[in-house]
């Protein structure tokens, strides 16, 4: 049976090329009727951040990918390492453990990367390694580590990186570089995980595009009930109507903001006012009331104002039809 694993080092949120492998790996074990192990590689203190795995357990999640078994921590089996690493060489006189030239075990005995990631693929019965093209490098040295200890290695397959708009290596100076960019910038993770599955396995490296991301963002929030669009920006559902002008999750709360702690200012239009006033106390619907404030060149801008204390926002007709009569009553009482 096909087993795959995803291997990421515990140093914060996950990022973006990291995410690229998570996806890749999930939909080959789907493609193929396999398992998807989560692994952490923290073989390496000086880079684990506390909390660290925790971030990783939780950016998958939001991201929507599952696995099937795990999270397996390396530093919980570094006893079956430094036993793996014994039956290849002998340590030296200052203690560390070498096959060829590379080190498997430090001087104080704990494992390095490449002895505990061989000794992992091997013992969980790893058969495709899926990874990106930054460990094309490790790929023979494993192989031939896992060869050592009796066993036939996995299939490694490295895909392209995902890299930063001018081809350097990603970072936030990009856009995003992590998960938790995107969060934050209110990509919804049903938009991210469409962009990465459409990235597959790329043969050759490929640039982030943030306007193919900030795209699928507005599909992904169209596609959201009313319910689901309101419990994500966490607002009533009556301000709905507002929230379908955002092309993410970050300009949505902002739109829900002005609907719901409205800035209150000065406005100097009456005869709109009133003609506004009469329209909704006679029960005319939000578009209705747009389109009769047009046709007597009624000043949108100051009704606006009057109901958000802002200039720009979502739509005017949206804006009316997020809130009860009696709010738009109030905010445009002329007394």
């Amino acid at each position: 049976m096909v087993r795959v694993r995803f291997a990421p080092s515990p140093t914060g949120s996950l990022h973006l090329g990291g995410a690229l492998s998570a996806v890749a790996n999930r939909s080959f074990a789907d493609e193929h009727g396999g398992a998807f192990l989560l692994r952490i590689d923290d073989t390496d203190p000086a880079r684990n951040v506390e909390g660290g795995a925790e971030a990783i357990v939780s950016d998958l999640e939001w991201l929507g990918v599952r696995w099937d078994e795990g999270p397996v921590r390396q530093s919980e089996r570094h006893v079956r390492h430094r036993e793996a690493a014994h039956l290849v060489g002998e340590p030296d006189a200052e203690g560390a453990l070498r096959f060829g030239q590379t080190t498997l075990l430090r001087p104080d005995g704990t494992p390095t990367y490449q002895l505990a990631s061989a000794v992992d693929d091997m013992d969980l019965e790893i058969t495709h390694v899926i990874r990106g093209s930054d460990h094309r490098a490790n790929a023979e040295l494993q192989a031939a580590l896992i060869r050592a200890l009796g066993a036939e290695p996995p299939e490694y397959v490295h895909h392209g990186l995902l890299l930063g708009e001018d081809g350097s290596k990603l970072s936030k100076r990009h856009g995003a570089s992590s998960l938790a960019d995107l969060r934050e910038a209110g990509i919804p993770p049903e938009a991210v995980h469409a962009y990465l599955v459409e990235l597959g396995l790329p043969k050759h490296d490929v640039h982030l595009d943030l306007s193919r991301l900030r795209r699928l963002s507005i599909e992904a929030l169209a596609a959201l009930s009313d319910e689901e669009l309101a419990e994500r920006v966490g607002v009533p559902v009556s301000v709905a109507p507002v929230l379908r002008g955002a092309r993410d999750l970050r300009e949505a709360r902002e739109y829900a903001k002005q609907v719901l702690e409205p800035e209150r200012v000065e406005v100097d239009a009456p005869e709109t006012l009133q003609r506004f006033r009469e329209l909704v106390e006679g029960g005319v619907d939000a578009r209705g009331v747009v389109r009769e404030l047009k046709a007597v060149g009624g000043d949108l801008k100051a009704v606006r104002l009057a109901l958000t204390g802002r200039e720009r926002g979502p739509e005017l007709w949206a804006v009316i039809a997020a809130l009860p009569r009696e709010d738009l009553l109030a905010r445009t009482d002329l007394g």
